[in-house]
């Protein structure tokens, strides 16, 4: 496989990347436009690239602009690919999820240590070509998750450090018998955007660091309730600039100098294209 034709972009590198909605087009100082080209087609939207606490940070909206793609129709490869090409090694996505536990209510801030996948459908490899398994037993990077919620309390919120991320296919809500399913496994927060994304960052050899912002109480935790989708909107709405505020100050704490598992995810591989 080759990597196709790039147009490398001409501004400067920005190691940081965030991957968000629409409550985070504000979250960058002096911020221009990038396009970024991919061997896997376009990303969800153009790249903004600008200064956040004084790093440079690449933004990427998750769903596009005014939230025209659904979780399913998102093209993750090209996504994580473009951040890479602009120099990115380092990733904070923030998101929505809903609560499997009766102690994460809305409006709860959870960085989780641990990720089911139950999407299906979803190209969620860039190893198209030869044996290529990297390491995911822990999915997320430990030095991200130590920066965010160190952020979080600095901000004067309390995160929940640690709990598992089940995510789901979408883009509909789940039935009460999924809920009780996943409730019952011990899993703390659901999701339809986490996967592939954070296995397409290890495959890249990038950091990622998921914020979850608890927007609702999942359909079976609660007998009298059921997810509507202009409640978690409302509820989101609500809680960005806290969000934002938290995700800048992440930022600023992430460290200069990587020495995690990340980093060193393809050590000894060959791999069937060349990194951008």
């Amino acid at each position: 496989m080759t990597t196709g034709h790039q147009h490398p972009p001409e501004d400067p590198a920005a190691p940081i990347g965030v991957i968000g909605g629409s409550g985070f087009y504000q979250l960058l100082d002096d911020a221009r436009e990038v396009k970024v080209d991919t061997p896997y087609g376009p990303p969800s939207d153009l790249l903004a690239v600008g200064t956040v606490a004084g790093r440079q940070v690449a933004f990427l909206p998750r769903h596009g602009r005014g939230h025209a793609l659904p979780p399913h129709r998102i093209n993750y490869r090209a996504n994580l690919w473009a951040l890479r090409t602009l120099g990115v090694r380092q990733v904070l996505a923030p998101c929505a999820v809903g609560s499997l536990r009766r102690d994460l209510p809305p409006g709860a801030l959870v960085v989780p240590d641990q990720l089911v996948d139950r999407t299906s459908g979803r190209v969620q490899s860039y190893f198209d070509e030869g044996a290529l398994h990297v390491q995911f037993a822990d999915p997320y990077c430990g030095n991200g998750r130590r920066a965010a919620v160190a952020a979080a309390r600095a901000r004067g919120t309390e995160a929940h450090d640690g709990g598992t991320m089940v995510v789901v296919e979408g883009p509909r809500f789940s039935t009460r018998a999924e809920s009780q399913w996943f409730a019952a496994a011990g899993w703390s927060i659901v999701n339809m955007t986490g996967h592939p994304e954070a296995v397409l960052a290890r495959e890249l050899a990038l950091c990622y660091t998921p914020l979850a912002l608890v927007t609702d109480v999942d359909a079976g935790i609660d007998a009298a309730e059921s997810v509507a989708q202009e409640d978690v909107f409302a509820v989101f709405a609500r809680n960005i600039e806290r969000l934002r505020e938290i995700v800048i100050t992440a930022v600023e704490l992430l460290p200069e100098h990587r020495d995690c598992r990340c980093a060193r995810a393809l050590d000894g591989f060959h791999l069937p294209f060349e990194l951008p």
